[in-house]
C-alpha cells in the first residue's frame, strides 16, 4: 500500500516538536505518512500578492505529490488546506485524497483511546476561530480528542475568535489584543487554567500570555502527546517567555545561525510586546 503524505507546510520551522509529535501520533494510531514540508513544498500562500509566483510554487508542490503516488495528503496548516481545496487542485490535476491532521487522528480514535494512559490535570479552553470550521470541523473534533485524555476537562464557552487563525488578525490594529483579552475573560468565566491552541500562528501569538496571566498555553498536539506519555520540549515558548531570549537560545546556537541574522530576524519577534 502506498504511504500517505503528512504535509506540514513551509511555515512550521519554529515548531519542529509539533511536527515530530504529529508524526509519532499518526504512526501510533496506524497511519503511515511521510512528512513533507519546507520552502520546497509551499502552497503559494506567502506570495499571494503575486499570483503567478504563488501558482508556480503551488504547481511544483502538486507535481511532487503526484510523482510520489501518495493516495492521501494529510495537512497541518489551514492556509495549505484551503489553497489545496480552492485552487491547487484546479491548476494541477489532484490524484489523491486530502484530510486535515485532526481528521486523520479522529478517524483512528478507537486506536488512540488505549494509548492515552497518562493523566493530565487540566481545565481546558480551546482557542477556536470561526473561519476554518466550515472546511474542517476543528472546533468540534479537537475538543473531542482532548476530552479523551484522562484528567482533561474541556470547558464549554460560546466565544469564537474571528478569522481562520491568529495570522489573519495580525494586520488589523488592535484585533489580536482584543481577541487575547476576550479569551482571557472567557477563561476566567469558565475557570479554565489551560489555553489550547489549534494552529501554529495562534500558538506563536498566545504563548506570551503564559508568563503574565497565570495560565498554561499548549498546542492540541502537545496535549495529546502528554496523554500518551510522549516527551517534548516547546523551545519557542521558552524563548518567547524568557527575560533574555537570546541567552535562552544559547551562545552556541546563536553563533551557528549567525548572530547578525538572529538579532535581525529572530530577536524582534521574540521580544515584541506581550498583552499586559
Amino acid at each position: 500500500m502506498a504511504v500517505s503524505t503528512f504535509w506540514y507546510g513551509c511555515n512550521m520551522t519554529r515548531h519542529g516538536e509539533i511536527i515530530r509529535l504529529s508524526q509519532r501520533i499518526l504512526e501510533a494510531v496506524g497511519v503511515e505518512a511521510a512528512p513533507v514540508g519546507g520552502p520546497g513544498a509551499c502552497c503559494g500562500s506567502p506570495k499571494e500578492s503575486t499570483p503567478r509566483i504563488a501558482e508556480g510554487m503551488a504547481d511544483r508542490t502538486m507535481e511532487k505529490f503526484a510523482a510520489s503516488g501518495t493516495p492521501r495528503v494529510i495537512t497541518w496548516c489551514p492556509s495549505c488546506h484551503a489553497n489545496l481545496d480552492d485552487f491547487m487542485g484546479q491548476t494541477k490535476e489532484q490524484n489523491f485524497d486530502s484530510q486535515h491532521l485532526c481528521e486523520a487522528i479522529h478517524e483512528q480514535r478507537a486506536r488512540l483511546q488505549p494509548l492515552l494512559t497518562q493523566r493530565v490535570s487540566a481545565r481546558v479552553f480551546v482557542d477556536r476561530h470561526v473561519g476554518f470550521q466550515g472546511r474542517v470541523p476543528v472546533n468540534d473534533i479537537i475538543p473531542e480528542l482532548l476530552g479523551m485524555i484522562p484528567g482533561v476537562s474541556v470547558v464549554d464557552h460560546p466565544y469564537r475568535a474571528p478569522s481562520y487563525m491568529c495570522f489573519g488578525l495580525a494586520s488589523v490594529p488592535g484585533a489580536l489584543a482584543d481577541v487575547q483579552r476576550t479569551t482571557l475573560a472567557a477563561m476566567r468565566e469558565t475557570g479554565a487554567d489551560t489555553l489550547v491552541t489549534i494552529f501554529h500562528s495562534c500558538h506563536r501569538e498566545m504563548i506570551g500570555l503564559e508568563r503574565d496571566h497565570g495560565i498554561r498555553v499548549v498546542n492540541w498536539v502537545h496535549l495529546l502527546a502528554e496523554g500518551m506519555g510522549l516527551p517534548y520540549e516547546d523551545e519557542y515558548k521558552a524563548w518567547r517567555n524568557a527575560e533574555d531570549p537570546i541567552a535562552a537560545i544559547g551562545a552556541e546556537r546563536v553563533a551557528a545561525a549567525g548572530e547578525v541574522a538572529v538579532r535581525k530576524l529572530v530577536e524582534p519577534e521574540l521580544t515584541r510586546p506581550r498583552l499586559v
